[in-house]
């Protein structure tokens, strides 16, 4: 079942065991393009149902599982894994009713072994590096990539090198890379510029880059699809929402749910939903112009993981848009940090930038785009304490320009029963907002 790399463009191949990033003809961005007509009569949902609950490499990951759809071709011994994946899908009736419609599941990628999705793609583009025989991997991160490769880095005996701002980086994120061994670089500059920075220093030093301009890196996070619609029994919901920064998993999502579907794995494709935050929203300012205007943007949001300007994947979620009639939203920080808190009130949790699915979808069903009765499959990108400062900040109501409309108020007292009684028996009782039941 061989594999080629092609350009998304002009459709130029090159061999798999290159290591190119983009086109050399045309400067288009590159797929993984897999040969699944050989194999396509084994490839049914009986095949990988039946590695569910696997205890052994590989099939005990929730990406390879999926091995024949990820890379087929590769040698068991050069996959590096953590048993990623494996990750809850909750149906949320009451997050549902807070998002306007009648049933909402959110795909939990902060239970991956760092706390984020990156993992997934983590996993195949160290894999990859593997095969290649690299000694060194780089990324410039907003802090998940970083906290995944540093991690996955340390697992296949590589040194991890990571280009991060020297500003607002949460510190949960930070402090994994630190933590796993790599090599930290702060640099005076945003994500955009240390993006290029690592690309031309990657080029120079002979390090293997591994942020989602890798192909590698999309085809372990396709797996978050096939996973998600394996739990679904493999009936497609109406919409699947996910927030755009770097557009990595929007455009894994579109390539992923056109391989299910043209396999015969599902029998229709869902809408995607793209949904950005408004300090950084290159991608929806790109779709209301028909896309005809492209303009990268200064980003700022509260939403960090998702703090980009100039996205990398734009043609290739361009192209997940086109394929699934998919539309693209953008929210307010206010209505992010609303709807993580909505999230975390259920006992399930998440970093801002993920809480973009529920806002998003929230505004989508207001506006009437997506129908009451419509299924919607959200997904939360990363962990809860990823980003505590944020959680906190929204709280203790310290945030600049927000004013938190789910509030739990930490109380204060002296050290004396009486008081602490009164307070107790005055306190308001939280007005629930339901359970989570998780569809394993």
């Amino acid at each position: 079942m061989p594999s080629i790399l092609q350009c998304v463009d002009c459709s130029q191949q090159y061999p798999i065991d290159t290591v190119v990033y983009s086109c050399g003809a045309c400067g288009g961005l590159l797929d993984v393009r897999h040969d699944f007509e050989p194999a396509r009569q084994g490839l049914t949902q009986n095949l990988f149902d039946g590695r569910l609950g696997a205890l052994s490499a590989p099939y005990n990951s929730g990406v390879w599982r999926y091995k024949e759809l990820i890379y087929p071709g590769v040698d068991d011994e050069h996959i590096v894994s953590r048993m990623e994946g494996n990750t809850n899908l909750y149906e949320l009736p009451k997050v549902a009713a807070y998002a306007g419609v009648d049933t909402l599941f959110l795909k939990h990628e902060g239970e991956n072994p760092t706390g984020s999705f990156k993992d997934r793609g983590m996993t195949t583009g160290l894999t990859q590096a593997k095969v290649l025989k690299m000694k060194r991997v780089a990324c410039a991160s907003t802090g998940n990539t970083s906290a995944s490769l540093a991690s996955y880095a340390a697992r296949a005996g590589m040194q991890g090198i990571i280009f991060l701002q020297n500003q607002q980086i949460a510190l949960g994120k930070l402090a994994q890379g630190i933590a796993f061994g790599a090599i930290c670089l702060q640099i005076n500059a945003d994500f955009d510029r240390n993006m290029a920075l690592a690309q031309q220093v990657s080029a120079r030093l002979g390090m293997y880059l591994l942020n989602s301009v890798n192909p590698f890196r999309l085809e372990g996070q396709k797996s978050i699809m096939f996973e998600a619609l394996q739990q679904l029994r493999w009936q497609a919901p109406d919409w699947i929402v996910v927030p755009g920064g770097n557009l990595g998993n929007s455009s894994a999502f579109g390539k992923g749910l056109l391989e299910l579907y043209e396999l015969g794995l599902i029998d229709r494709l869902p809408r995607l939903a793209i949904v950005q935050a408004e300090g950084a929203n290159p991608l929806y300012r790109h779709y209301k112009s028909g896309f005809r205007q492209y303009q990268p943007v200064k980003a700022q949001t509260i939403a960090s993981a998702i703090k980009i300007g100039n996205p990398v994947n734009v043609s290739k979620a361009i192209r997940a848009l086109e394929w699934t009639g998919g539309v693209v939203e953008a929210v307010s920080d206010q209505q992010i940090m609303d709807a993580k808190a909505v999230v975390d009130a259920v006992g399930i949790g998440c970093e801002p930038a993920s809480a973009c699915s529920v806002a998003g979808a929230r505004k989508l069903a207001r506006r009437g785009i997506i129908q009451r009765g419509d299924t919607v499959l959200g997904v939360l990108t990363g962990h809860i304490l990823k980003d505590p400062e944020a959680t906190i900040g929204y709280h203790a109501d310290t945030l600049p320009q927000l004013k938190p409309q789910h509030r739990n108020e930490m109380l204060q007292a002296e050290a004396d029963i009486e008081e602490i009684v009164a307070l107790l028996e005055s306190a308001p009782a939280p007005a629930p907002l339901g359970a989570a039941r998780s569809q394993n």
